[in-house]
């Protein structure tokens, strides 16, 4: 696939929408059971196309987003832009992410700054698929259960509220290969800095339970409660006070933020994760994500036997966890 919009038109099938103009609740659902759920570039794309309609939708007051299957998701497809960040080639770009299907126009080069720079930087826009929830003027709900992690994490602390399964983990593998990731700001700012540089520092997913005890999560329930839970939310929140009321209170909430600094905080990671080629190792053994050496077996297999070296508790993976 070359354009943006083929990767659109595949993801269709991975990010499916309705709604239900009598309740004014739509739905989002994250469906790619093969790769738990994990979001391609076209999935990113198609989920701030719809939220973006669902925010203008006068039949839409409430949106609830979740996963298909057994997790909400984990995260970004690492293996999608492969070499890209790895071994960058002279004419490589990341145009395609960026939406620009214009052949005269020029990506900057490998090496320089602005080749990872300009993706980075985009990834704190809306538009991106990252954070259009913080710009949604409606009321949004995320059903979340077993992985949230990376790109799905962004969306748990974005959304409004969330229902959460208790088996569900919280948290991103990127604090273990790179360092950060395009919601750090607002991540610390939901959990509280204390827990936050917890996650940050150990790489630890969190459960359910820890995120309920920092205030990132609304509401726990066994997973087969999971549904009837967030349906109770949705419906409440549907009943309560008219759209303009809402997109009133949803501005406030939004000043609030911005108040906090939170798009001032994703301009900043944006600019640092575009420092990450100057990160130099301790050691050989360090897992990096702009060192190609380490990622040869593909950056995901890498993630997954680096896992390992972490306490049972602490992994990411669930089977990596046992029965904890």
């Amino acid at each position: 696939m070359e354009t943006i919009a083929d990767h659109k038109k595949a993801a269709e099938k991975h990010v499916l929408y309705e709604k239900n103009p009598a309740t004014k609740i739509a739905t989002i659902t994250f469906d790619r059971l093969d790769k738990h759920n994990t979001a391609t570039i076209g999935m990113r794309a198609r989920f701030a196309e719809l939220v973006f309609r669902a925010n203008i939708d006068d039949e839409v007051k409430v949106l609830v987003i979740r996963g298909a299957g057994d997790n909400l998701g984990s995260g970004g497809d690492l293996d999608e832009h492969g070499d890209l960040y790895l071994n960058p080639q002279p004419g490589d770009s990341f145009l395609v992410d960026l939406e620009i299907e214009d052949p005269d126009v020029k990506y900057p080069p490998p090496g320089s700054f602005r080749y990872l720079h300009g993706l980075t930087d985009y990834y704190a826009k809306a538009r991106s698929g990252n954070r259009p929830l913080q710009e949604f003027k409606k009321i949004s709900i995320i059903e979340a259960k077993g992985y949230c992690y990376g790109w799905h994490f962004y969306q748990c602390a974005d959304a409004d509220l969330v229902v959460s399964s208790d088996d569900a983990l919280f948290g991103h593998p990127s604090f273990r290969y790179a360092g950060w990731g395009p919601r750090l700001w607002q991540w610390a700012d939901m959990m509280g800095p204390r827990k936050f540089m917890e996650m940050l520092f150990t790489g630890r997913p969190f459960t359910a339970q820890d995120m309920y005890d920092c205030n990132f999560i609304n509401s726990v329930v066994q997973r087969d409660r999971l549904e009837e839970e967030t349906a109770k939310y949705a419906h409440a929140c549907s009943i309560t006070r008219p759209n303009d009321t809402v997109v009133v209170q949803k501005t406030f909430m939004e000043l609030y933020k911005q108040y906090r600094g939170e798009y001032m905080g994703s301009l900043l990671t944006g600019f640092v994760e575009g420092m990450l080629p100057a990160m130099t190792d301790d050691g050989d053994a360090d897992v990096n994500l702009g060192k190609g050496s380490t990622f040869k077996q593909g950056i995901g297999k890498v993630v997954k036997n680096n896992d390992l070296n972490y306490p049972a508790d602490w992994r990411l993976s669930k089977r990596g966890r046992g029965n904890h």
